[in-house]
């Protein structure tokens, strides 16, 4: 451990570069948010082929994912959808078409207001989120072995504590 700790990353190569050039510049968000962005970028590329195994890209089984996660009878509004994926309406569309046209999911109307259709999980787009998922989860965590059990838990509490006071009263998952 002491050794992998002695190594610089990325980010703080380039957090000494700016503290040779501007040594007056506090450059402390970049040790957590340019961490994080990297990270991202870094994991994208491999959880995007799970995904694609599945014939689905990120957005696709974000939308099959919000469904299965919600619970029976697995059907959401479309308005509601586009605010828990923090999209527009218009990309939600489009990804409801492509899912509606492999059978994961359908539109009906709402038997409450017959103007308004729901968007409804099928079987297959049920079995389909549940494996991507699984799948998902197994690749993730191949990235977080390297951190014994009760580090990933502390980083995940501090992770979550800095995402709560971001996201404020923002939250997508207010239900109209």
């Amino acid at each position: 451990m002491g050794q992998a700790m002695n190594k610089m990353d990325h980010v703080e190569r380039v957090r000494a570069q700016w503290a040779r050039e501007l040594p007056d510049l506090d450059t402390t968000p970049t040790a957590i948010l340019g961490r994080a962005y990297r990270l991202s970028n870094l994991v994208r590329p491999s959880i995007e082929e799970t995904f694609a195994a599945f014939g689905l890209d990120r957005g696709e089984f974000d939308v099959i994912s919000t469904l299965r996660r919600s619970g029976p009878p697995y059907r959401l509004s479309p308005t509601v959808l586009y605010r828990s994926l923090m999209i527009t309406s218009g990309g939600l569309t489009h990804r409801l078409g492509r899912l509606e046209k492999a059978g994961l999911i359908r539109r009906e109307k709402s038997a409450e207001d017959g103007r308004s259709l729901l968007v409804v999980l099928t079987e297959p787009g049920f079995q389909r989120a549940e494996v991507a998922l699984r799948a998902d989860m197994a690749n993730e965590a191949q990235f977080l072995a390297s951190l014994e059990p009760a580090r990933r838990e502390a980083l995940a509490e501090l992770l979550k504590e800095l995402l709560a006071t971001l996201e404020g009263s923002n939250s997508p998952e207010r239900e109209e």
